[in-house]
């Protein structure tokens, strides 16, 4: 019997990111008819076409993952756990490369519960105990332990074939023990642990000196490093595991095909030209010896891409049936559940929304869940409802036909954790943290909310509702004709399930339309990066965050409130004293009343209604006029804001389950892509008064922690320095001068070794001043001097740096021109009022043109780095909890053990996210407490 041909085992993964970030992404962008990305399509059909014509196979199997939870996951939960998601444009492609395979003839070959590389393994051991010769198409050095006499690597856009020497070349030893060294190594991108602090050269070193990882752990004592011989003893059970992790499954059972099954038959048949013909691939056609049609694109006003395909087609609602013509389901049992799942997976997309009992999700309870993988048709699953009359009988909603609970989650959790479905969302953090209370872990998302956010910044509302009538003209069903208004109001759970469809489905609905027309929009504008490298990432790491909490003290609030509201009975007697009478200093009026008519203060003005003003900036001029009524209201607001705010209002918000306060990150509520925050408001709490700093003493570190707070160092000072160019400054920070000591001497001519604290704080003034466009009268009452004098220094500092004032110029045009400025990464910031006619609405905007690119850019940086910090943490085997994020700062809780550790790493990620003239600097604190790390 004469000996079989080669089997061909084509790694799937290995091929569709070679051809993204190889072919795909050389191209540009590239669009089918239909508006899908398919740079990669096309790269693969080409590597698929490329391979059969040179290699010739007569056997060849196309291999491909499904979801990532596999047996592995068992044997360690955090195995692949930090790997990135899919780039945005390449998730709609998956299942466009699956109908490629199966248009040359080849059924994708899978299984549920193993990984790609397990089917490869075991078809390669069928083969080479049948006599049978292997090439495994891929340079996956996870596949380099089956390398053995008659199986071979081939990688495909080398053409290079990898043996044993290719091997000992990689790892330092041959095949057969290429799994010992990635046990010691591990693997940061599997996330396989491995032993810390051994790489790949002393992994080979120990391994060919004793011979196999068993041996090597059994003798750890007699090495003589004693670091090394440390972390060997420490960590054996983790190697041991992470030998698990990386060995390769040989023996997978039911194999979709046999090898037999696998013979290529006719690859180049009419299917191929049909599929090639559907998406415009000319030029692989022609590779083909076949001529085909380019298809019309389905819009005439969009650009021409390279195959002949629309390069970017702009959606509009004119694409879609109309709203009032929708097909929504409800989903009452398994089956039709599993249906809508598959549907999605067939299409790589899924729009994915909750309804909730609330709007915190650390107090909400889940009730449902929406689908939608095609616009037009939806769908609710009901999982937590009750009926009206659940309490009187006490049914608990058990007369509801509805899929269990449980059983639902466990169908809904391999599809919305797989990596090769997109999950659609508006606002998607939220239902994030709704299905990981419940162990779903959404991976590879997309929000419609930041998307619009990326793309119109500031200027208009992200919120669905808005966006409907804006892109959609339809106004979406309000939840109060669903749950009611008032004290009549009810939760979700107890709106009829009718209702509830119509509402919850609508909303799936909306989001996948919305997504089409902005992820064009996205494209069109060229705010991809932006979107997928700052924004994105982030979803799942704000909503972690939130879900973290900080822990607080309550009986130290509870002794704060007492005390400021003793201050507050104190300076309200004191303003009764100097008025002469009682009055309420809280109210507005009577406060006007005896400044202005009883005392007859000068400066006031009357607001439309008739009443004195009393607004801050009005007291605040008094109080600089040394009228010490108004000084003492001042502070009267002031202590009475930090009682109502913070010291009450956080009693309340601690979640009685934790122990902590969950506050709210909003990812797009600023016009700088700083994140704010709400119920509770987290990041204002005063600084630098007494009693702000007080305040930050309730909140604590867990027993056995420590709070770890990072800052960066002067970062807008650094970045006006980097952005206008400024020698001076840029010399300062990188030899580490004092800045503002170097300002002070540079403006007022005062040698280094002369400067007094004083010249020094009226330089650190007019620099943070200059970046907010501070005025004479602004810098007048910071440094206590008249506004003429401040004028003078404000003049002198442009006259030393030119550049700054050139900078403003160069910013305020900016604005003019195009309405927004940008930061150093692409952000939007606009700049609303800048050519308006109102001189004080027009100021207003320039000192956004001049700040908002400072600004901006250092919340894109920080934004990056806490989108690595998670990966690099897991990677380190470390565990903190990240917190909470105050503008330049970052709050972790750690182990004590591990402190001085996470402190390292994270200043080292803090400052590498970006590379600039000048060193970004991370600074970072410790203590029990916020006040103490801060």
């Amino acid at each position: 019997m004469s000996k079989k041909s080669p089997l061909y085992l084509i790694d799937a993964s290995g091929f569709i990111f070679r051809a993204y970030f190889a072919l795909a992404r050389s191209q540009g962008h590239l669009t089918n008819p239909d508006g899908v990305p398919v740079g990669a399509v096309l790269g693969y059909t080409n590597m698929l076409v490329k391979l059969i014509q040179e290699q010739k196979p007569e056997y060849l199997g196309v291999v491909f993952d499904t979801a990532r939870q596999t047996f592995r996951s068992d044997i360690y939960a955090d195995y692949k756990a930090q790997r990135d998601a899919p780039p945005e444009d390449l998730v709609p492609q998956f299942p466009l490369i699956r109908e490629a395979t199966k248009a040359f003839g080849f059924d994708p070959l899978e299984l549920q519960g193993y990984e790609a590389d397990d089917i490869i393994a075991t078809y390669t051991r069928q083969a080479v105990e049948n006599g049978q010769d292997v090439v495994i198409v891929s340079s996956d050095k996870d596949l380099m332990q089956l390398i053995q006499d008659g199986v071979t690597m081939l990688d495909p856009m080398k053409g290079k074939t990898i043996g044993p020497d290719e091997v000992y070349e990689k790892f330092g030893v041959g095949p057969d023990r290429v799994i010992d060294i990635q046990a010691l190594a591990g693997d940061s991108v599997d996330n396989v642990p491995g032993v810390p602090g051994i790489g790949v050269k002393t992994a080979a070193d120990l391994i060919n000196q004793y011979g196999d990882l068993d041996t090597l752990l059994e003798r750890a004592e007699e090495i003589k490093q004693p670091k090394r011989r440390e972390k060997l003893i420490e960590n054996a059970e983790m190697a041991r595991i992470s030998r698990k992790l990386v060995t390769l499954d040989q023996n997978v059972p039911d194999l979709p095909y046999s090898i037999d099954g696998l013979d290529i038959g006719e690859p180049f048949s009419d299917t191929l030209v049909e599929f090639l013909q559907s998406q415009g691939f000319k030029s692989v056609a022609a590779r083909l010896g076949k001529s085909i049609d380019t298809p019309a694109s389905k819009s005439s006003s969009a650009t021409q891409g390279r195959e002949g395909q629309s390069d970017v087609v702009l959606t509009s609602a004119a694409d879609f049936p109309a709203i009032k013509d929708n097909q929504y389901t409800l989903i009452d049992d398994v089956d039709t559940l599993k249906m809508w799942l598959e549907a999605g997976k067939d299409k790589g997309i899924l729009a994915v929304d909750t309804e909730t009992t609330g709007l915190t999700p650390a107090k909400a309870d889940l009730v449902g869940v929406c689908l939608c993988s095609e616009v037009g048709k939806a769908a609710y699953v009901p999982l937590t409802h009750k009926s009206g009359d659940a309490d009187l009988f006490g049914d608990g909603g058990n007369s509801i036909k509805q899929i269990d609970f449980d059983t639902a989650i466990a169908t809904l959790k391999p599809y919305l954790e797989d990596p090769a479905i997109l999950k659609i969302g508006q606002n998607i953090k939220y239902d994030w943290q709704m299905l990981a209370k419940h162990g779903i872990e959404m991976d590879v998302m997309d929000d419609t909310m930041l998307i619009s956010y990326v793309l119109d910044g500031g200027s208009t509302s992200h919120g669905m509702d808005a966006m409907s009538e804006r892109y959609l003209d339809h106004k979406p069903i309000p939840y109060k004709e669903v749950a009611g208004t008032g004290k009549s109001q009810i939760t979700f759970d107890y709106v009829p399930l009718d209702k509830a469809l119509d509402y919850a489905a609508e909303d799936a609905d909306i989001t996948l339309r919305l997504y089409y027309i902005l992820k064009d929009r996205l494209i069109a504008e060229r705010m991809v990066k932006m979107y997928e490298e700052v924004e994105r990432p982030l979803i799942p790491v704000i909503a972690q965050m939130e879900l973290n909490g900080i822990k607080i003290d309550p009986l130290i609030l509870k002794d704060m409130s007492t005390r400021f509201g003793k201050k507050l009975e104190g300076l309200e007697e004191e303003i009764h004293a100097i008025a002469g009478h009682e009055f309420n200093v809280a109210s507005p009026k009577q406060l006007g009343q005896v400044l202005f008519e009883e005392m007859g203060l000068d400066g006031g003005k009357k607001t439309k209604n008739g009443d004195w003003s009393t607004s801050v900036d009005v007291l605040e001029k008094l109080s600089a006029q040394g009228h010490e009524i108004v000084t003492k209201v001042l502070e009267y607001r002031q202590m009475a804001k930090l009682k109502s705010t913070y010291t009450d209002a956080l009693q309340n918000e601690m979640n009685p389950n934790t122990g902590r306060v969950h506050t709210s990150f909003h990812m797009s509520g600023t016009s700088t892509g700083r994140l704010s925050s709400s119920d509770p408001n987290l990041q204002n709490i005063p600084i630098r008064t007494e009693e702000g700093r007080a305040i930050r003493t309730a909140f604590i570190a867990d027993n056995d922690h420590t709070l770890l707070a990072v800052d960066y160092s002067q970062i807008e000072l650094r970045l006006i320095a980097e952005v206008a160019d400024i020698p001076r400054l840029k010399e300062a920070f990188i030899s580490g001068e004092d800045i503002h000591a170097r300002t002070a001497s540079e403006v007022f001519g005062v040698p280094m070794d002369e400067m007094t604290p004083e010249i020094r704080r009226n330089a650190k003034a007019i620099n943070f001043g200059i970046i907010y466009g501070i005025s004479a009268w602004g810098l007048a009452k910071q440094l206590n001097i008249s506004p003429a004098e401040a004028k003078d220094y404000i003049k002198l500092y442009f006259t030393r740096f030119p550049e700054i004032a050139d900078y403003m110029e160069k910013y305020k045009q900016k604005a003019r021109d195009n309405l927004y400025v940008e930061t150093l990464f692409g952000r939007k910031c606009y700049t609303d009022g800048i050519n308006d006619k109102n001189g004080a609405r027009r100021a207003f905007a320039e000192r956004v043109a001049i700040n908002a690119p400072l600004q901006g850019t250092a919340a894109d940086i920080i934004k990056i780095a806490m989108a690595k910090l998670p990966r690099a943490l897991a990677e380190a085997g470390l565990s903190p909890k990240m917190l909470l994020q105050v503008h330049d700062e970052l709050i972790f809780e750690c182990k004590n053990s591990e402190l001085e550790d996470v402190s390292k790493l994270v200043c080292e990620v803090m400052e590498s996210v970006a590379k600039f003239d000048i060193p970004l600097i991370a600074e970072a604190g410790t203590g029990q407490n916020w006040a103490e790390a801060h």
